[in-house]
């Protein structure tokens, strides 16, 4: 049975098993000063739980495949760490995700990304997120999430409005 459900604590290994292997397609992608080994380490995960963020997994045959992260700082809510086991991508799984996190959402929600990574680009914008301006992106990453200047320099910004259909 293939079920989207909130990550427990007792499968932190999994999860971070899913976002290090899904995370290697920005190997090579993002510049070589933003990638790290591994590119989550678990202090880095637990950080983000006890900092508000709800982690969703999709079971699949059991097994954990993919994960997604939700969290409302002040009068947004962010997507974080969103990742699905490459062997899987291309299956639904990450749209199962975000349509469940949109679900908990009654207001404008975010989401940060690598610029290079223009296929995340595409699948927030396939799911009604739109970039914002660069400009407006910075304010932003300022305001709601806790990263690098050079992080900031090379990401982007999308948001969806709560109008915004499913």
């Amino acid at each position: 049975m293939n079920d989207v459900r909130p990550c427990r604590a007792d499968e932190l290994e999994r999860m971070l098993a899913v976002v290090n292997a899904a995370a290697e397609a920005y190997r090579g992608v993002i510049p070589d000063d933003c990638w790290r080994e591994p590119y989550m380490p678990f202090d880095e995960l637990a950080h983000a739980i006890a900092s508000g963020v709800a982690f969703w997994g999709y079971e699949m045959k059991g097994a954990l495949a993919g994960v997604m992260g939700i969290q409302r700082v002040q009068d947004v809510d962010l997507i974080r760490h969103a990742y699905v086991l490459p062997e899987l991508q291309g299956h639904g799984i990450g749209r199962e995700l975000l349509t469940h996190l949109q679900s908990l959402s009654t207001g404008t929600m975010l989401v940060g990304t690598w610029a290079d990574a223009t296929w995340a680009i595409r699948f927030y914008e396939k799911h009604g997120f739109a970039l914002v301006s660069a400009e407006r992106k910075a304010a932003l990453l300022e305001r709601y999430w806790a990263v690098s200047p050079r992080q900031i320099e090379t990401s982007v910004v999308l948001e969806r409005s709560s109008s915004a259909a499913p």
